[in-house]
């Protein structure tokens, strides 16, 4: 073993959590937040999470490693509401947890969008899941006081996503302000925070959400704008390649609307479509930028967010907006 793989080992036997002699650590790719590692407690094998006080990427990025903990307790509540899309959690330190190990027939699902496999099932039940974790927690103060968890959501996400690209497009840094201060005050369900294809794997007819550290009680058009971002900046790193990603799009946001069970969205739609925008910048130019797109590509999101960022009248309208451009600036 090396690097920290002795060290959280070491703490997993002080806290009891392993006992036989030959326990095997292998790392595996925990992002930019935490390390993650696979434990293999002679033939006992489960998955431990620990949160880093300094996040993996080019810029300084601290954050508090309590949202550890949050993790944990949004995982057991989504055990309760959406059972087959939690992974089993089974105990919890002062800076990890572990959960359960899904092993090599579950795929994730970014890594199948970027091979081009663009199914619309996996974006139907992405968005049913989200749909279901908005409404059934709608309106609940004893989950508005438990993930309460606004500071923590600044920042891992207001401040390296819409602050950062803001100070980074002086235009544009006004309204990246005034979105910011909104979003934190907003209190209207519990919102997963990283809703995006890297954190949901596919496999043995199960979906299944992980990396929920950033949930908090907050703004549900967040996680619908930050998963049809993602989706939008896959057809680009495609394009001219189409693989039908604004059928599925369409089909992803009429699945949770379906599910969400509303009677006005009018105002819902409205924030999805201003946040969508404005994510969609600070992938190329926040803390955290899309590792997959080439330079022109980069250019195309600024070019089309900044001429578009200031009326945003629908997400149907991004999104219609985004694929026009894409046909005519990368070709068909």
């Amino acid at each position: 073993m090396a690097g920290n793989e002795s060290p959280i080992l070491d703490q997993l036997r002080r806290d009891q959590i392993v006992s036989g002699r030959n326990v095997l650590v292998k790392p595996l790719g925990g992002g930019v937040s935490s390390d993650v590692f696979l434990i293999d407690d002679e033939g006992k094998r489960f998955v431990v999470k620990r949160a880093l006080p300094q996040l993996k990427v080019r810029d300084h990025w601290q954050a508090d490693t309590s949202r550890n903990r949050v993790e944990y307790e949004f995982l057991r509540y989504l055990s309760r509401v959406v059972p087959d899309a939690a992974p089993a959690v089974f105990a919890v330190g002062a800076d990890y947890f572990t959960m359960e190990y899904f092993g090599p027939e579950y795929r994730n699902w970014k890594e199948l969008l970027l091979s081009g496999d663009c199914q619309p099932q996996h974006a139907v039940r992405a968005a049913r899941i989200l749909g279901t974790l908005h409404r059934v927690s709608f309106g609940n103060s004893e989950l508005a006081s438990q993930f309460d968890t606004t500071p923590n959501f600044h920042q891992l996400r207001t401040d390296p996503y819409l602050l950062t690209t803001g100070r980074r497009h002086s235009g544009l840094q006004e309204r990246f302000e005034q979105e910011a201060v909104r979003l934190d005050k907003t209190r209207e369900c519990l919102v997963h925070g990283d809703y995006s294809p890297k954190n949901i794997l596919i496999g043995s007819g199960r979906t299944v959400l992980l990396d929920c550290e950033v949930a908090c009680y907050g703004d549900p058009a967040f996680d619908l704008a930050f998963l049809i971002k993602h989706l939008l900046l896959k057809s680009l790193y495609h394009a001219p390649l189409d693989r039908d990603l604004q059928k599925i799009i369409g089909t992803l946001v009429e699945a949770y609307y379906d599910e969400r069970q509303m009677e006005n969205n009018g105002d819902l739609d409205s924030r999805t479509a201003r946040l969508l925008l404005m994510l969609l910048l600070a992938r190329i130019d926040g803390k955290s930028p899309v590792e997959y797109l080439t330079e022109p590509k980069q250019d195309f999101v600024r070019n089309f967010v900044s001429a578009r960022l200031s009326a945003p009248t629908s997400t149907r309208a991004v999104v219609g907006d985004w694929f026009a451009d894409l046909r005519m600036r990368i070709g068909e």
